[in-house]
């Protein structure tokens, strides 16, 4: 294993994964203005725990969503996917820790950390895809009642956080790649099978002492 692809990897998949923090808790996965006057134009913004609202004279207020089961679909499968995607992060982390080589942790056996190098990535790659999917839905609702004539409700646009979301997403996956294809060619190419023939290899038995033996003394005996 490359052990500068190894920190790379590590370190993308480490940003990927604050980024999912930051991402997760954000208020602002989408938006929408009011336009009135000066006193009467406010902001409302939401994400997947509360809707607030904020005025032109800087008060907001915040309420969080009162029930689960009466949420959209799709906000639930985003809760869910942003949470286990952050397991995911969690567990590649510490995984990709033991597994580089620069890391003491895990001893000197470098087929296992290679290994758990490899793990890693898978778990990175996981995190990324959990990540683009809980986004990229949410993203995908946001516009369809956007350009919807006949929705009834508030029409919001997409906020900051699905745009860090994306860019975590992007990070995690490219972290984990790396890190599992380095551990790829490391298997392929620096550790080889452990039996090789050397020398020449004969067939066939060779001749064993006692029929020597008993042939030499067969001629001396009609001599």
């Amino acid at each position: 294993m490359d052990p500068i692809v190894e920190v790379v990897a590590l370190v993308l998949g480490f940003i990927g994964w604050v980024m999912v923090g930051v991402t997760l808790p954000n208020r602002y996965w989408r938006t929408s203005t009011v336009d009135g006057n000066v006193i009467t134009t406010s902001t409302i913004y939401e994400n997947l725990w509360m809707s607030c609202a904020t005025d032109s004279t800087g008060v907001h207020n915040c309420r969080e969503f009162p029930s689960l089961l009466a949420l959209s679909g799709y906000i639930q499968a985003s809760r869910a996917l942003m949470i286990t995607s952050i397991v995911f992060g969690t567990f590649g982390l510490v995984a990709a820790l033991i597994g580089v080589q620069c890391s003491k942790a895990g001893g000197d056996n470098y087929v296992l950390k290679g290994r758990i190098a490899g793990t890693a990535g898978v778990l990175f790659i996981l995190q990324g895809l959990c990540t683009m999917v809980a986004v990229s839905w949410y993203a995908f609702n946001i516009t369809r009642e956007f350009f919807d004539p006949f929705h009834p409700g508030t029409k919001y646009e997409i906020g900051e956080a699905l745009y860090i979301g994306w860019c975590s997403a992007v990070l995690a996956i490219t972290g984990g790649a790396c890190l599992t294809c380095s551990c790829k060619m490391a298997t392929e190419e620096k550790y080889p099978l452990p039996y090789q023939t050397r020398g020449t290899v004969y067939s066939g038995a060779a001749p064993t002492r006692s029929v020597t033996a008993t042939s030499t003394y067969g001629r001396n005996a009609y001599v």
